[in-house]
């Protein structure tokens, strides 16, 4: 499937921003089941984007704007030919041992709520760690409820899993924390995905999307979005990868003034009409 997206991050400020300095992972990389068919950043301002070298492999840049800054907007757009693979990730440079993605971060820490949820995942398994990585994946869809309403970040897992509710955040959250304490590697994973239209994935749900991918002896790295109880298909585009959210965010930065700051984000994911 060629997809085409369109990503868009607009800043605002009552009071004008002496100096911004932002940090972007908007740009996806290839692998086997993911050809980058054309893509671009473009920033309404005078800036150079730097190219960063990031250690877990993702595509980064930086710029800084000098003010005073009312308003900027950020756009990342283009084409990208998917192939269904499963959610097997095959093809793509891997600079990091798999150890690495056994850390546990302030974002993934399971409590002890989470430790049981992992156990009577591997429990109602049949042992192996696909199927466990495959019940994990359900149980927590069951368990949480997806809220629009919930913050988009800081919120721990063990917080999400309490409340019972989150954003597609929350559920990568609780997926990788529960993996990592049955021994499994796992991380985040920021991107975009493509839905149809329907009663359950309205036609305005935002397109830009997390969740997590899990190491698995034989098949290698394995996507599973808990929010959707369903492992990446066709539909899907890899964008950065984390530890959690912190790590695989789009877009982060930090500002010199600029009070009242109003943040806009659009993101459009859809098949190019050939």
């Amino acid at each position: 499937m060629r997809l085409r997206i369109t990503h868009q991050i607009a800043y605002s400020y009552a009071a004008p921003a002496a100096r911004l300095i932002q940090n972007l992972r908007l740009t996806p990389r290839g692998h086997d089941g993911q050809y980058i068919v054309a893509w671009r950043i473009d920033v309404d301002r005078d800036c150079r984007l730097e190219l960063l070298a990031d250690p877990l492999g993702n595509v980064a840049h930086s710029f800084s704007v000098d003010g005073p800054v009312e308003s900027i907007l950020i756009t990342a757009e283009g084409e990208v030919e998917t192939q269904e693979m499963q959610g097997v990730v095959r093809g793509q440079f891997e600079p990091l041992p798999e150890t690495v993605f056994t850390r546990e971060t302030p974002l993934t820490m399971p409590d002890a709520a989470i430790r049981a949820h992992a156990d009577a995942a591997l429990k109602a398994s049949d042992g192996s760690p696909l199927d466990f990585l495959h019940a994990l994946m359900h149980a927590t869809h069951d368990r949480m409820a997806f809220d629009p309403d919930v913050s988009a970040t800081g919120t721990p897992a063990a917080e999400a899993f309490a409340a019972g509710r989150g954003v597609c955040h929350d559920f990568a959250h609780v997926f990788i924390g529960a993996a990592r304490h049955a021994g499994v590697p796992a991380r985040f994973v920021s991107g975009y995905v493509h839905r149809e239209p329907s009663q359950e994935a309205p036609a305005d749900r935002l397109a830009l999307h997390s969740w997590a991918e899990a190491r698995v002896e034989g098949l290698g790295w394995v996507g599973f979005d808990s929010t959707e109880a369903v492992c990446p298909t066709e539909n899907y585009v890899r964008l950065a990868i984390g530890l959690d959210h912190l790590g695989a965010s789009p877009i982060r930065g930090f500002r010199y003034g600029g009070a009242g700051e109003a943040l806009r984000i659009t993101a459009t994911a859809g098949p190019v009409r050939r």
